[in-house]
């Protein structure tokens, strides 16, 4: 991997150091998020899945527009706009002392972070050909996980001197790069010939909800996002109740890690073998896996259960992940691929229900039935992501004819 960060362009790996940098801002805080709502506003476990879960959701409905000016916009422009908004929120977060505040910061945070997201992503189609594009995803999901892996750790760190600590730390990485971008980002970077006539919001829309390969994967990616999208809130929820705070602390910390070094060690090995002729049996293999685990972390009462079983959840998550980037850059136009990609992070409404949901049947039944329940959006995911393939496999046929 490091041999192909040397050959890339500065401004790609400016775009790849925006995936790892700001990922690593957000997983300093995000795993303590339970904990920091519990001990500093008081909320229930119930409250505080609606609060985590109903931020991450306006983010991601707000990041359709982003995605939008992703197609429209200078991508040097933009992501130094968001880039600002995630560092400022993050300082808000640290200074909140009411909940409204607290809870406007987070909804800033995660539709920044979502729209330097897209913009990214864009960026790879303008930067590299196709038959490239699949190894810098690979590239971008490995650093993604890195800083998923280190950022608990620093966050505990820093949370066992002071719980409020982790938003400075993750302002500051925000405010470095900030920096960084303004310096040596590419000014001239856009997603978009120039020559293209904007196409109005509305409008764009209505073409998306036209293409059924989309719509279905989106919502393939909703219903089963639930179960992947935000298992460390859920989990966290799950740990609160059945457990201590300092078992939930270590428990996270450690299944997070394992979680990122398994992707990182085999994200290529794995990842490189998928093909989009095969698609259907790669995703039902990884969603037979992410069920495989969720079993397993309905029957764990020690440390070394929770590692096996996130190691098996893991390697449905190398699978998925990389599957879903591959079949929307396939079925995006070129003029569309920041709508295209803000598209399918709507699939972070599924992560942010999960946490809502799991909030509910923790507060209203035996605490393992959450695990049960996520089976079946796994299983209810699959069957769209499998129509969605049938569908692209379907138009491409009728192109070749």
């Amino acid at each position: 991997m490091l041999a192909t960060l040397k050959n890339y362009s500065a401004p790609l790996n400016l775009l790849l150091s925006a995936s790892l940098v700001l990922t690593l801002a957000r997983a300093i805080t995000l795993p303590y998020l339970v904990i920091y709502l519990s001990s500093n506003f008081g909320l229930s476990i119930a409250d505080i899945g609606l609060v985590i879960g109903s931020t991450l959701i306006i983010g991601s409905l707000l990041s359709l527009y982003g995605g939008f000016l992703v197609d429209n916009m200078s991508s040097y422009r933009l992501i130094l706009t968001f880039c600002a908004v995630f560092t400022l929120s993050f300082v808000g977060a640290y200074r909140a002392s009411e909940l409204w505040l607290f809870y406007l910061c987070l909804v800033s945070i995660n539709l920044a972070y979502a729209v330097i997201d897209i913009a990214v992503k864009a960026g790879f189609g303008s930067l590299l050909p196709v038959d490239q594009r699949s190894e810098v995803f690979s590239i971008k999901y490995t650093l993604t996980n890195i800083g998923y892996a280190v950022g608990p750790f620093l966050g505990a760190g820093l949370a066992g001197l002071d719980i409020s600590l982790p938003f400075l730390l993750s302002a500051g990485l925000g405010a470095g790069f900030f920096f960084v971008y303004f310096v040596w980002g590419d000014r001239g970077l856009v997603s978009v010939e120039k020559n293209l006539p904007p196409t109005p919001f509305l409008a764009v829309g209505k073409l998306l909800l036209r293409d059924y390969r989309l719509v279905c994967f989106t919502l393939g990616g909703v219903l089963s996002a639930v179960v992947f999208g935000q298992f460390t809130a859920y989990l966290s929820q799950y740990l609160v109740v059945t457990t201590t705070a300092q078992a939930t602390y270590r428990i996270i910390s450690t299944v997070v890690a394992t979680n990122a070094l398994m992707v990182i060690s085999l994200q290529y090995s794995i990842g490189k073998r998928i093909s989009h002729q095969f698609l259907n049996l790669w995703l039902a293999g990884g969603l037979a896996l992410f069920i495989l685990g969720l079993g397993g972390f309905a029957l764990s009462t020690t440390l070394i259960v929770w590692v096996i079983s996130m190691a098996i959840f893991t390697l449905g998550e190398i699978i998925v992940f990389p599957a879903e980037y591959m079949f929307i850059d396939n079925i995006a136009p070129s003029h569309l691929r920041g709508m295209y990609y803000a598209a399918q992070n709507l699939s972070n409404v599924g992560g942010a229900l999960g946490p809502v949901l799991c909030g509910i049947v923790l507060a209203t039944q035996p605490a393992h039935t959450i695990f049960y329940m996520l089976m079946l959006f796994v299983m209810a995911g699959g069957a769209l992501y499998w129509l969605g393939v049938a569908l692209a496999g379907k138009a491409t046929a009728h192109e070749v004819k």
